[in-house]
């Protein structure tokens, strides 16, 4: 028994650190956002993560047989889903919102998680989800519009705030379902096979993205000052 919490109070800790680490690059993403385009941004953040994990990559080819064809389609919804276009989202939504309400948004994918979960795998949900579900949902509303009433279209423009919230919320349920799919891969792979897959996949799904775009003003507009923070976003809330 004291085993079985030793392990459910680490795990808990590793998700606490986790958490950590992803709200600690809105200063660096919001002076990104001022010149350069989401898109290139998150490519960046993933050329370097994959530049990190690749020879973790290369030491675990041989497992990359133990896929099968539904795992395969998992780490691709995984990366392109979850890792490249959340992560757009994501920073796109602070073109719109206070970082702050953005990453508190982010909140919300405990719920996607949850749900996803019972559906995909056939977890139980613990008997006091839904009182706790509606009481998180309630919380999100009230930071996505404190004025209680969503003004969607004040005149003939859509409402900024509310484009913000749309992104964050779309990040949010691209990322609680790659936590779910992610489970279905870990029964065959370990985490670095996981997480290399995950990097790869996504970094040529943005390069391919970027390059039909054809968004060619971020990358003359790149400072070294750009390049620093990218490092400092693709380790410190990515790769780590």
């Amino acid at each position: 028994m004291k085993k079985y919490l030793s392990v459910i109070n680490f795990g808990t800790l590793l998700v606490f650190f986790a958490a950590l680490l992803w709200a600690t690059d809105a200063p660096f993403r919001v002076h990104l956002t001022a010149n350069l385009s989401s898109t290139f941004i998150v490519l960046g953040e993933h050329f370097i993560d994959v530049l990190i994990i690749l020879p973790f990559f290369l030491m675990n080819l041989s497992k990359l047989k133990n896929l099968s064809r539904k795992e395969w389609i998992a780490v691709l919804l995984i990366g392109v889903g979850g890792s490249a276009l959340g992560s757009v989202l994501f920073t796109q939504a602070f073109h719109y919102v206070n970082p702050s309400v953005a990453i508190l948004l982010q909140k919300l994918q405990p719920l996607i998680a949850i749900l996803l979960a019972s559906l995909i795998l056939h977890e139980v949900r613990p008997k006091p989800f839904w009182p706790y579900a509606i009481l998180a949902l309630l919380g999100a509303y009230l930071v996505s519009f404190p004025h209680l009433i969503p003004q969607l279209f004040p005149g003939e423009v859509f409402n900024p705030n509310t484009i913000g919230v749309l992104y964050a919320l779309g990040a949010a349920v691209l990322w609680g379902a790659s936590t779910v799919l992610g489970k279905v891969v870990l029964k065959k792979v370990d985490f670095k096979v996981m997480t290399s897959l995950r990097f790869i996949t996504a970094f040529i799904f943005l390069l391919i993205f970027w390059r039909v775009s054809g968004d060619t003003t971020s990358i003359h507009a790149l400072t070294r000052m750009d390049i620093l923070f990218i490092i400092i976003i693709a380790i410190v809330s990515g790769a780590v």
